[in-house]
């Protein structure tokens, strides 16, 4: 879709409000993730989604709600991917370290290959210590839910004795954390990250995370 989409006479009228909204968010999407929160304006977001200015404003609202809407569809659809993959946890490894380096690679794959949440994930970073307000529903929504669900996984395994933690949460979020770190930044950027990248930084990762939790 794009702006020139507006300019064929009846092409919005075509469209019902569900798929003109649907439209609206992909743009605005792309649009953020150029220019960021400040840089981008309403008709900019018309234009790409191939609308009216009033449109935007009957079907979502100002720039706010229309980032606001940005940022729970693209929590919404990476949960998806992310607890779907969360379901392929090693509850019971015969091979603890090649079974969570497995699990995190296709966790970084889940997370980091995905246009639009990497997309998120850089106008968090860019954005968010001016704009906090707007990135509260990606926080409860988005890493609390998959810390959270990390950590209890990984309560299991200690219970099982495959690990050594005082505390999950902790060793969740730094788990997550290692599997992006060298990931992330090229993803942000968009460049495409290969299969000997991913496989060498979710094994560097889970590696580092058992030095500190694995059972001796």
């Amino acid at each position: 879709m794009t702006g020139a989409m507006a300019l064929i006479p009846g092409i919005e009228a075509r469209r019902g409000p569900e798929s003109r909204r649907a439209a609206i968010i992909d743009a605005a999407s792309r649009v953020f993730a150029r220019e960021g929160f400040a840089g981008t304006g309403i008709d900019a977001i018309a234009s790409e989604a191939g609308v009216s200015r009033q449109t935007i404003y009957n079907l979502i609202g100002d720039k706010e709600r229309v980032f606001a809407a940005v940022v729970e569809d693209t929590t919404e659809r990476a949960n998806a991917g992310l607890f779907a993959t969360l379901a392929t946890f090693p509850d019971q490894p015969q091979d603890l370290e090649a079974e969570l380096v497995a699990f995190a690679r296709r966790l970084a794959l889940t997370c980091m290959c995905d246009r639009r949440a990497a997309a998120l994930y850089k106008l968090v970073e860019t954005e968010g210590h001016r704009y906090p307000e707007l990135f509260e529903a990606w926080r409860e929504r988005g890493p609390g839910r998959v810390w959270s669900a990390v950590s209890a996984r990984l309560t299991r395994l200690a219970r099982d004795g495959f690990l050594d933690l005082e505390d999950p949460d902790l060793a969740a979020r730094q788990l997550i954390s290692l599997v992006n770190m060298d990931l992330r930044g090229p993803a942000m950027m968009g460049q495409r990250l290969g299969d000997a990248e991913v496989e060498a930084a979710t094994r560097a990762a889970v590696r580092t995370f058992l030095r500190a939790y694995g059972r001796r």
